[in-house]
């Protein structure tokens, strides 16, 4: 692997100069929603969709002066403070405007707008509304920071920002015990792969004494093979768990408990994304080290084919969209693993799912709206003519994921596998394997949710939803259909002075197939007609049938991830402590505690003798010169 030159950034002038106000905006409305009491609640939703919009209207400008630049200037520092000078180390903390974070600003603040909308009308009657807006702005905040740093110190606080916000957000119904303990869970989890961050941070400190893109990334070809390599490994941890890659995905599904707002801005187009971001930001570090890009591509494919399995047999609507945000997040990471000839269709898929799969979770609430706040499928059914507006965004959304030719995710999606064959045979054919099963599982969905008969039960009157949730539908779904296409031919030189050069693909089409594009499509085909014939032209009963299957229990307990965890870890590591916690005891405390201990049994035993009765001391005292006397006899004797 060669390194890529590291270009230094501008200086900001101008509307760059601005920036800070990306983060502030948002910032500024979590604290008055936050801290601002009831007076805010007439008004607070408001303030909290306006401040997102505000700071993505900045974005365009700030996109627009970036495309007017020469490519060499299309990196602008904007310094903030000095944040820490002690010893020989001093961090000067500042934002990195450039071709790759300014794309995650617009998909942060442009599809977190749209949520927020939406969000109005889901959250209606929710008599904490307000509350929910300022953890919203406080999510978007800690994202754009995330994305904006320049210094992985200052990356990391947007991580654990965006950590503490999600925690906020998916256990915002407090009240349900399954959404406090999801919350905990995805807390804990991610915890996990913070430690990843912390040590990666400690190690460039260690070795360059900075932690600042540019002198990490400029230095990075001075590591050694071991060092490069557990760096690499420390940042694929972290990534792995904002992103619910594998090992640490157990807390992607269950954070379902959430509201849907939440879903689709945490789960769809922001945080899972966090992991892909950081493994693409620091590719000169893993163009040092062949084994820990071959791991991120290991992790990419198993995580792939896992979320499609369990998309496959849930019933939960929102779940199976869940499987396929692990599933989708597998495909990005498996392209950055690939080097620079994947790093920019990682970050292509990445924006066209942000696209469709915000669009599907809101169009999943939707539906949840109409059928009284129920996620079973199997109590849905022909909803189609009920919810058009829903069904048509949605139906887009569905076909974009499934890589329909011309849509979304045909572009990207078709990139990555081709691009997975290239590196590896058995790669790229289970890459094809995982876009025929997403096939089959969405078709799945898109029948027992919009077509069939009706199941829904007595009581329930589906109707469609209000036009402040239907609107931002339709808006993503325009994206879902063209995004792949206003993209396709562009995004690999804009990102080219960050990620490197890619190797050529042909842009997908009807009329010229490669091998691989055209195999996958037969696969996608395969899929969806299995899916007619197991779930369209069969009645689907209301309750989940019993079955024998191991693969169809493994997927219905989430692969029994939770169980693993249990076994390999929290079972041990529980044993680890109490061990621990007994040696800390027993001999730590215990050689400090011992001679104490001795001298006070000492005592115990020689208050006996000073019990203040004379006539124990005259006897005493008699036994003694008994005993003196015996002594000098014998001594006589002998």
């Amino acid at each position: 692997m060669t390194l890529l030159e590291v270009v230094a950034p501008q200086a900001a002038t101008g509307a760059f100069s601005l920036a800070w106000l990306l983060i502030a905006l948002p910032a500024l409305g979590a604290l008055v929603l936050l801290l601002g009491g009831r007076r805010t609640d007439r008004w607070g939703h408001w303030l909290g969709v306006a401040t997102p919009i505000a700071s993505f209207v900045l974005a365009v400008v700030l996109f627009a002066a970036l495309m007017a630049s020469p490519a060499e200037q299309r990196a602008v520092a904007v310094p903030l403070y000095r944040f820490l000078e002690v010893g020989g180390w001093e961090v000067s903390l500042g934002l990195l405007v450039d071709q790759l974070s300014i794309l995650f600003v617009l998909l942060i603040t442009g599809v977190g707008s749209l949520i927020h909308v939406y969000s109005v009308g889901y959250m209606a009657h929710d008599a904490r509304r307000r509350r929910f807006f300022g953890y919203l702005n406080l999510f978007v905040t800690a994202m754009l920071l995330l994305v904006l740093a320049d210094d992985y110190l200052l990356l990391f606080v947007g991580w654990e920002g965006v950590g503490l916000a999600s925690y906020l957000l998916i256990g915002f119904w407090q009240h349900r015990r399954s959404a406090a303990t999801a919350a905990k869970k995805a807390f804990v989890v991610n915890r996990v792969g913070d430690m990843g961050m912390v040590l990666a941070i400690s190690l460039m400190l260690a070795t360059f004494g900075s932690s600042a893109f540019a002198d990490v990334h400029a230095r990075a070809g001075e590591l050694g093979a071991g060092v490069a390599t557990t760096l690499g490994l420390l940042l694929l941890l972290g990534a792995c768990g904002k992103s619910a890659q594998v090992p640490l995905q157990s807390w992607l599904l269950d954070a379902m408990e959430g509201p849907t707002p939440v879903s689709a801005l945490i789960h769809a187009a922001t945080m899972v994304t966090a992991g892909v971001y950081l493994v693409v930001r620091s590719n000169p570090v893993y163009a040092q080290t062949e084994a820990a890009s071959t791991a991120v591509v290991v992790v990419g494919t198993v995580t792939l084919l896992f979320g499609a399995w369990i998309g496959c047999a849930k019933d939960d609507i929102k779940k199976v969209l869940a499987g396929s945000t692990m599933s989708q997040i597998g495909y990005m990471m498996l392209a950055a693993g690939i080097g620079p000839a994947g790093y920019a269709f990682a970050i292509f898929h990445l924006l066209t799912h942000g696209f469709f799969k915000a669009n599907m979770f809101l169009g999943a609430g939707s539906v949840m709206h109409a059928m009284d706040d129920g996620v079973d499928m199997r109590r849905y059914g022909a909803l189609a003519r009920v919810l058009p507006i829903t069904f048509a965004t949605f139906g887009i959304g569905y076909l974009a994921i499934i890589g329909f030719p011309f849509l979304a995710g045909f572009y990207s999606k078709d990139h990555i596998i081709e691009a997975a064959f290239e590196h590896n045979v058995v790669v790229g054919s289970l890459a094809m394997l995982g876009a025929g099963v997403t096939a089959f599982y969405m078709t799945r969905l898109m029948l027992m949710t919009f077509f069939g008969t009706r199941r829904w039960a007595d009581g329930v009157h589906p109707h469609e939803s209000p036009l402040v949730m239907t609107v931002p539908l339709v808006l993503l779904a325009i994206p879902s259909a063209i995004g792949g296409l206003l993209l396709n031919n562009w995004i690999g030189g804009w990102l080219e002075p960050v990620v490197g050069h890619g190797e050529e693909h042909g842009a997908p089409s009807l009329l010229h197939f490669s091998v691989v594009g055209g195999l996958t499509l037969l696969l996608v085909a395969a899929g969806v007609a299995l899916a007619v014939v197991l779930v369209g032209r069969r009645e689907v009963p209301v309750t989940a049938p019993r079955t024998r299957s191991p693969f169809v229990l493994a997927g219905r307990h989430d692969l029994y991830g939770d169980a693993f965890n249990e076994t390999v870890f929290m079972r041990p590591g529980i044993g680890l402590v109490r061990a621990v916690v007994a040696t800390d005891r027993r001999v730590v405390d215990g050689g400090w505690t011992g001679g104490a201990d001795a001298l006070a049994g000492l005592s115990q035993v020689s208050r006996r003798a000073q019990n203040g009765y004379v006539r124990s001391y005259a006897l005493t005292m008699v036994a003694g010169a008994a005993l003196v006397a015996v002594v000098l006899i014998l001594g006589r004797l002998g």
